[in-house]
């Protein structure tokens, strides 16, 4: 009998390691006026690992919660982790102090890293954890140890990367917590390994040690993994200044630094192909822009094709598959409507990966039947840690359950209906929303949309669209009621209208319907 294979990969630092030998001087960070190199990179990430071990007892398997804006730290920690066989822990730098200490207790936390501006969290993670073995300020603070003399005095020491096998993890991802609280995503060293080579293939081809990348998002979501999957290439990460984004800023960027991809989300590409920065730059270096974690309405797709030529890639995941369903290549986006357009797509299954449309028993469906997005590869995270329940509910016959809903066409084109928890029940029929907000932002007043179920003594429940108006332009519910006659079924129609100022999003720039649910109760509107 022949004896069993070993499970060891390359760990993710590996990337690192490799970069520091071929391409030392060449930029690894920039962000304002300052650049690291990756000799210098690999460099602090080794201090940093010596001084977790020899300071502070870390090894493999622990926990490292951070609480930090995007800084050159961050991805030192992010690497430090890896190259210890650590797990990193990064959480929404907007969070609430009592989000951070559940995180840390979710996760066993034995050290918190944070910047100097998060005292609250610190104190509030060191109260729920008793057994914390200590505190690190990014930034000068009385909250814990200095980092970066941390970094000083462990500078020069040079570390190997731990081994490490394919279930081996290395990230846990906290959900949104759109129903209850937020639960942590085992990302593992074998699974992001085969997303990094899958990423590369799909959303970024030809991207090389030449390139820059704008980092626009938070990298402890979806930008986090851009960045790994980039580090095998060597392309330079540019950091766009902390304290809220600016569309010119970003722009000014793209010029100076010739970047070539940047990820990030619909509405942040809205913002900025409607900004006049747009006119002002030369963004032609762009190649690839990258946008997920929601669809992008068909209208502004177009008007963002118009603005920064066929550079639009869309793709469809969620964390417990690492972001890894679907792909909308280039090619796939439009401008003109036609036969090819199919407006509401999220394109094709990425490498590697197998979707199917399932119905409540898990019996697959046939092209353009919908029912609930199901995924199987290696794309899918080790489950949720410490979940029966929520591992119970989520998988199925080898199969990961997104809650989305939608179907597939003869191509295997899938387009997305909505979550399986924004659907609402009118008269006894179930409405989606998705299809009706695309159908309302086609209108010239309509700027952003999102249509919740609301109680309803006669119909159950009907919806209320919560709109925002184009800057200049004038609409009410009659107007946008008979816009929609003969568009939209009548009973998927909106039943009442309201019009705000803003639209509540989430930290990485997203629309959910649970933020302005939230957002419309706090200002008595709901």
């Amino acid at each position: 009998m022949m004896e069993r294979c070993s499970n060891r990969i390359a760990n993710l630092a590996h990337y690192l390691t490799k970069n520091e030998a071929r391409w030392p001087k060449r930029p690894a960070i920039i962000w304002e006026d300052r650049v690291w190199s990756w000799s210098e990179l690999d460099r602090r990430v080794s201090a940093l690992c010596h001084a977790l071990q020899t300071d502070y007892g870390i090894s493999k398997g622990d926990s490292l919660l951070v609480q930090a804006q995007n800084s050159n730290q961050m991805v030192e920690i992010m690497l430090a982790a890896f190259r210890l066989g650590a797990v990193w822990v990064p959480c929404n730098f907007r969070q609430a102090p009592g989000e951070t200490a559940y995180a840390a207790q979710k996760s066993r936390a034995r050290l918190l890293l944070c910047d100097a501006d998060y005292s609250a969290q610190a104190h509030a993670v060191q109260e729920a954890v008793p057994d914390l073995v200590g505190v690190i300020s990014i930034g000068e603070s009385d909250i814990g140890a200095s980092y970066e003399d941390l970094v000083s005095r462990h500078d020069g020491k040079a570390l190997a990367n731990q081994p490490v096998d394919y279930n081996d993890p290395c990230w846990l991802f906290f959900t949104s917590g759109s129903t209850g609280r937020p639960k942590a995503v085992v990302l593992t060293h074998g699974q992001i390994g085969f997303v990094t080579v899958n990423y590369m293939a799909d959303l970024l081809p030809g991207t090389t040690e030449q390139d820059a990348s704008l980092v626009i998002a938070p990298l402890s979501h979806g930008a986090g993994l851009q960045l790994i999957a980039q580090l095998n290439t060597g392309a330079a990460h540019v950091l766009v200044p902390q304290g809220g984004f600016s569309p010119a800023k970003a722009f000014e960027l793209i010029e100076k630094h010739r970047v070539s991809n940047m990820f990030t989300v619909p509405t942040i590409v809205k913002r900025l192909v409607e900004d006049p920065s747009v006119e002002r730059y030369d963004h032609s270096s762009l190649r690839h822009v990258i946008y997920a974690g929601a669809p992008m309405y068909r209208e502004d797709q177009k008007r963002a094709l118009e603005k920064l030529g066929h550079v639009l890639v869309q793709y469809y995941g969620l964390g417990e598959v690492t972001g890894n369903i679907t792909v909308l290549r280039p090619q796939d986006h439009h401008l003109e409507d036609g036969p090819n357009t199919r407006p509401g797509t999220c394109g094709t299954e990425r490498m590697g990966i197998e979707v199917s449309i399932q119905d409540d028993e898990g019996n697959v469906l046939p092209p353009m039947n919908t029912g609930e997005v199901c995924v199987t590869g290696p794309a899918v995270c080790a489950g949720y840690l410490e979940d029966d329940a929520a591992n119970a509910k989520s998988f199925r016959n080898g199969w990961f359950r997104t809650g989305d809903i939608g179907h597939m066409d003869e191509e295997r084109y899938l387009y997305l209906t909505g979550r399986a928890s924004d659907m609402y029940i009118s008269g006894g029929s179930n409405v989606y929303p998705r299809e009706v907000e695309e159908v309302l932002l086609s209108h010239d007043a309509i700027s952003e949309v999102a249509i919740l179920g609301i109680p309803d003594p006669q119909w159950g429940e009907v919806g209320l669209a919560v709109c925002v108006l184009e800057s200049g332009q004038h609409a009410d519910e009659h107007v946008l009621s008979e816009f929609l006659t003969d568009k939209v079924t009548r009973y998927k129609m909106p039943a009442r209208y309201l019009f705000i100022d803003e639209m509540p999003k989430s930290a990485y720039g997203k629309i959910t319907k649970k933020l302005v649910r939230e957002h419309l109760a706090e200002q008595g509107l709901l």
